[in-house]
């Protein structure tokens, strides 16, 4: 095996250590590596029999990665304080657009004239991804303020429309991130280890191990980065919920009344878990941008920032971070493999049917609605349902 190829399966060994080191109890941690090593044997046997599979199932992680931490800030907020927010597209838009406005730099010379965006700080990835963060719970707490006055449906409309209002703004406003035109030249984190010469901090022997790295390689990279971060997302989150404030957070949630009568802070305890929820869905947005380099308002529709983010956590199970990766990743398999269908009956459509084949598209939409009536109606309580102990206290 070429040196290429064992970075290759480092950078594949190592999301799946670190993640399941995170979500599996420790139990079960003693089967890690023989279930690790069937993986990436399964992994590599794949790309043989289906040359690009190995680079078609990182690409593949790396987004159901990011939505994985969607679903998990949606979770802190629906999950465990019963908050129905319909505006998950707006807390990603702001984001992704806040850590491309910190990591990348102003526009100069001809580009001044057709790009234009407030500013651009040329930041290391990790204040960017600090900043969205921050500025999606400054942007979801000025939100909680009025909004979380209203309650079920009416608190579904509201937060729907305020996710709309914060991506027209970023359509209409081109000072702002470019307006309708695309964010373009986001740079992506450590990759000039992609390059030659390699980073110039690097020490040699470092450099000489990154050197068979090319640039269509990066990806290897990036999935590592956002199994990090979701890791570290979801180890912060299960820790917040075991704790008594996320045990005050679910008495809010089952019994409001009840709560308040023994001295909880009801009112600040929504605002704070609607807060949270915000700034994870802000680290899934700061993971997005780098990802796909050009970004614009376009990206952040309702369907895929919102609608399919609540299909994820309902599969998954509500009130479990665990269910809320578990759902990520199965139904963006689902939206992943109907693509092959999809294109699959427009090609065959295509000659004797040609306005059928154009709208085959929308097929794919079908089937995740279909998988949600079928969640609502046979398994609503998701794949993996609430524990209703969490304390650590308790056998």
């Amino acid at each position: 095996m070429d040196q290429l190829a064992v970075l290759k399966a480092a950078f594949l060994v190592i999301p799946l250590v670190l993640l399941a080191y995170a979500v599996l109890p420790w139990r079960w941690r003693w089967r890690l590596p023989s279930g690790i090593a069937l993986g990436v044997a399964a992994a590599f046997a794949l790309a043989g029999l289906f040359p690009g599979g190995i680079d078609y199932l990182v690409s593949f992680s790396i987004m159901a990665s990011i939505y994985a931490i969607l679903s998990l800030g949606l979770n802190s907020q629906w999950g465990y304080n019963g908050h129905l927010n319909f505006g998950v597209a707006g807390f990603f838009a702001v984001g992704a657009f806040t850590c491309a406005l910190f990591i990348t730099a102003p526009p100069s010379g001809l580009m001044a004239q057709y790009a234009q965006q407030a500013f651009g700080l040329q930041a290391p990835f990790l204040v960017g991804l600090i900043a969205a963060a921050l500025v999606s719970g400054v942007v979801g707490f000025l939100v909680a303020l009025p909004v979380l006055r209203l309650r079920t449906d009416f608190l579904a409309i509201a937060t729907l429309g305020i996710g709309e209002i914060i991506r027209l703004i970023f359509q209409n406003e081109r000072w702002l991130a470019n307006g309708p035109q695309p964010l373009s030249g986001i740079p992506q984190p450590l990759s000039c280890l992609f390059e030659q010469p390699a980073c110039s901090w690097l020490p040699q022997w470092a450099a000489q191990v990154f050197a068979p790295l090319q640039p269509r390689n990066y990806m290897y990279l990036y999935l590592l980065i956002t199994v990090l971060v979701l890791a570290i997302v979801y180890l912060v989150l299960e820790t917040a919920v075991r704790s008594p404030w996320g045990r005050a957070l679910r008495a809010v949630r089952d019994e409001e009344s009840s709560a308040a009568m023994n001295g909880k802070y009801v009112t600040s305890l929504r605002v704070q878990s609607f807060v949270l929820g915000a700034m994870v869905m802000g680290v899934g947005g700061a993971l997005y941008a780098p990802y796909m380099v050009t970004i614009d308002y376009s990206h952040f529709e309702p369907l895929f920032g919102t609608f399919i983010v609540w299909v994820m956590l309902m599969l998954g199970g509500s009130g479990n971070n665990k269910g809320a990766i578990l759902g990520a990743f199965v139904i963006w398999g689902v939206w992943s493999g109907t693509a092959f269908i999809t294109d699959a009956l427009q090609s065959s459509l295509s000659s004797f049917a040609p306005e059928i084949a154009s709208r085959t598209a929308f097929l794919r939409w079908m089937f995740v609605g279909l998988l949600l009536a079928v969640i609502v109606l046979y398994r609503p309580v998701g794949i993996l349902k609430e524990e209703k102990r969490v304390s650590k206290f308790i056998d």
